[in-house]
């Protein structure tokens, strides 16, 4: 047997992908669900979409590219949580009560992603390694084009329209509801909270909700 019949008769340790990119998002997805930001590495990456390191370059220059694709997906995979609980509220008939709905929808997601999918959650809102890159990765998004935020400001669009928030409570009506719903979902996993039954965070979250739309 010949040199080159012996390399050719050992197994590969690597393989080719007919989308390596997806293969290392993906890759770097699972990681960032398993530890957090810290634990999306781009060598990591490589070895469990099982190709060589250099290989990664032909799609991330480097690990601030991957890890603000991995950021972007996390921020997708928020927004379709949301919208799983919006389309709970899309059957309801009545304008006001399909508006305060839609709101309580965001919010609800929001939390329960939080404590579901903690590594993600960290992930989404991480600082960009590329402070100067333009956040237009249709990535961010769910199936409605809108990311987290977007569909938050949407529900306040729809209480304005429905009459159930006035318009000129508006300005900056996104800021305070994102704000409340965010330190609750951060005292939940992180926080005091963190020891509490999932009965009492869920009884919690549902006041905090009906405080943010009563506050408005």
């Amino acid at each position: 047997m010949t040199n080159e019949d012996s390399q050719a008769a050992l197994p590969r340790s690597t393989y080719r992908h007919g989308d390596l990119r997806r293969a290392l998002l993906d890759a770097g997805l699972a990681l960032a669900r398993e530890g957090g930001p810290e634990a999306i590495v781009l060598r990591e990456a490589t070895r469990r979409a099982k190709v060589v390191p250099n290989a990664a370059y032909r799609h991330f220059a480097g690990h601030s590219e991957l890890f603000d694709a991995v950021r972007a997906a996390a921020l997708g995979a928020l927004a379709q949580a949301i919208e799983i609980e919006w389309s709970k509220a899309d059957a309801i008939t009545d304008p006001a009560e399909r508006a305060r709905a839609q709101l309580s929808a965001v919010g609800a997601g929001y939390m329960d992603f939080a404590q579901e999918e903690t590594g993600l959650f960290r992930t989404a809102f991480a600082p960009r390694q590329r402070p100067g890159a333009v956040e237009s990765d249709p990535a961010r998004t769910g199936s409605r084009g809108l990311g987290p935020f977007g569909l938050l400001n949407a529900a306040l669009d729809a209480m304005v329209q429905a009459g159930v928030l006035p318009v000129e409570r508006r300005p900056g009506a996104e800021y305070l509801a994102w704000s409340a719903v965010h330190g609750m979902a951060l005292l939940t996993i992180d926080g005091p909270l963190r020891a509490a039954s999932p009965e009492a965070r869920k009884v919690l979250g549902k006041r905090l909700l009906q405080m943010v739309e009563q506050g408005l």
